[in-house]
């Protein structure tokens, strides 16, 4: 492949970018929005659990929507299953929270071992999304 095909690819990385940027910022509001304790907040205080229990959540969507990008074939179908990539995470904070009796609670406190939970099932269940995706 010589270079000038490669420049000519340029556009559709900016688009695929932009749109993965834009999925990404959709899903930090959207789970944000429906977990009980702030997240940003409580990380700025320098609370380990949310960070662990945010992050985990943020790879474990991250981990789908890049098997989104290299699977489809419109930026339609990346946006539907960017949907679907966020709403396994939001059922995934559900599960535990119901696991665990109010999980945002345990976060609120500094309770790294529910952080480090929810985090782990979030990059888990990111991982199976992401396998099951490829077909």
């Amino acid at each position: 492949m010589t270079i000038l095909m490669s420049l000519q690819t340029i556009g559709n990385f900016a688009i695929y970018f932009a749109a993965a940027l834009i999925a990404v910022a959709l899903f930090v509001v959207a789970y944000m929005a429906v977990t009980s304790h702030h997240e940003v907040d409580l990380i700025k205080k320098g609370n380990t659990a949310a960070a662990i229990s945010f992050g985990g959540a943020l790879i474990g969507f991250t981990l789908p929507l890049t098997s989104v990008i290299q699977h489809s074939v419109s930026l339609l179908d990346m946006a539907v299953w960017s949907v679907i990539a966020l709403v396994v995470q939001i059922v995934v904070l559900k599960i535990v929270d119901i696991a665990l009796r109010e999980v945002s609670r345990h976060i609120e406190e500094g309770n790294v071992a529910a952080g480090v939970t929810l985090g782990a099932a979030s990059i888990a269940l990111g991982i199976v999304n992401a396998a099951c995706m490829n077909y």
